[in-house]
């Protein structure tokens, strides 16, 4: 398996729009990693795309994945206008449709400029705080070793004490992140890793107004939809920092949205999701609602 995130992003060409994963990683619940997905498929998609760059992507997650089988990614080119592409891209394996996104791409155009200011209250450096495999060593919290995203990803809590524990929160996180390694200069390749990376730490915000944790074994937490939009440049081997909030939970569901910004401020991107928070019975005779 790889320990850098830019050779797991790559695909290869099988046929025109027919593209295959060449490697995968497991989570620690030894399922095909959401983030994964996302990165692999909007690199098939770029891959039929020639002088534009994504500007937005929204996907759905239709069944569990498999981590010990590759992933193929059909892609559509359903549109090539005169500013803007569309591609759809459904993820399969076993013949079966696991996943699918449409993804538009963009001419470089200028035009208005605004964003919102980065967060600067009790922002802590990277430098100066732990990552999360440290938190997890502290905590004795024993993440699997098939867990490989820890080696491909460095997230380091702004609020360290929020991570493992089961403490009543805010709906509100803040992480300091980049991918390990240098990466080229394809802007492809740092938009699909951004891909990878945002589904990391976003769906656990929903869950700290409850006194319960991403990591309980009586949870079932899963990706449902995902959206991101790409605003400016940035590359994803330095640091980015990630803001998130959870306006709601209801019916076993978390939303959850975020925004990443570059140390100095810069806004580069924003994202969107709906996650399953569902929790498990402990014993035959408990119900969900105990």
């Amino acid at each position: 398996m790889p320990k850098k995130l830019s050779n797991l992003l790559d695909v290869e060409q099988l046929d025109d729009n027919l593209f295959r994963s060449r490697a995968h990683v497991e989570n620690y619940r030894e399922v095909l990693f959401g983030g994964q997905v996302l990165g692999q498929a909007l690199m098939a998609a770029a891959r039929t795309v020639k002088g534009r760059l994504p500007h937005s992507l929204h996907a759905y997650f239709l069944r569990p994945g498999s981590s010990e089988m590759p992933v193929i990614y059909d892609v559509d080119p359903i549109r090539d206008g005169g500013s803007f592409t569309t591609r759809r891209v459904v993820a399969k394996q076993k013949g079966r449709a696991i996943f699918n996104m449409s993804a538009s791409f963009q001419i470089e155009e200028a035009g208005f400029n605004h964003q919102v200011d980065m967060p600067t209250a009790d922002i802590v450096p990277p430098e100066a705080l732990k990552n999360t495999q440290q938190l997890a060593d502290e905590a004795n919290f024993k993440t699997p070793e098939a867990d490989q995203r820890r080696y491909m990803v460095d997230f380091r809590p702004v609020n360290p004490y929020g991570y493992f524990d089961v403490g009543i929160r805010e709906p509100q996180c803040m992480f300091w992140f980049r991918a390990e390694g240098k990466f080229s200069n394809d802007p492809i390749e740092h938009r699909s890793a951004l891909c990878f990376a945002s589904d990391m730490a976003l769906l656990g915000t929903s869950l700290q107004p409850h006194p319960i944790s991403l990591f309980d074994p009586y949870l079932m937490p899963a990706s449902l939809d995902h959206a991101m939009w790409f605003h400016r440049d940035f590359r994803v081997d330095n640091w980015l920092l990630y803001v998130t909030d959870s306006p709601s939970a209801s019916g076993a569901r978390g939303y959850c949205r975020g925004q990443i910004f570059t140390r100095e401020g810069v806004l580069v991107a924003s994202t969107g999701q709906e996650g399953l928070i569902r929790k498990l019975c402990k014993n035959p005779t408990q119900t969900a609602a105990e």
